[in-house]
């Protein structure tokens, strides 16, 4: 596992704990992706083999400046800087604990 999906994993897991329902996973593009569920965050599998309710794509600078408040995931989304599969709702729900 790389110092960078590490780093995710010590960031998310106290914000993911208790405030997620189902699962969600990151997909950080070329390093790596890390899951999210109400246990917290873990290192995950990025090439689908791990199922999750919902998938946010993006790149390590649009999730770094998503969680540093500079970006806002809606506008990230609408602008095709980060891409979304699955249930618009639970992503929303995410961006929400990303950003808080």
């Amino acid at each position: 596992m790389s110092e960078l999906i590490e780093s995710y994993i010590r960031e998310l897991t106290p914000k993911a704990r208790g405030a997620i329902r189902g699962s969600a996973k990151l997909v950080i593009t070329g390093e790596g992706a890390v899951m999210l569920d109400e246990s917290g965050a873990r290192a995950a599998q990025e090439a689908g083999d791990e199922a999750a309710d919902v998938v946010l794509i993006a790149s390590d600078e649009v999730f770094r400046n998503i969680l540093s408040g500079e970006q806002n995931p809606v506008m990230a989304f609408m602008s095709g800087k980060l891409k979304v599969e699955g249930n618009a709702q639970r992503a929303l729900k995410v961006s929400s604990i990303l950003t808080g």
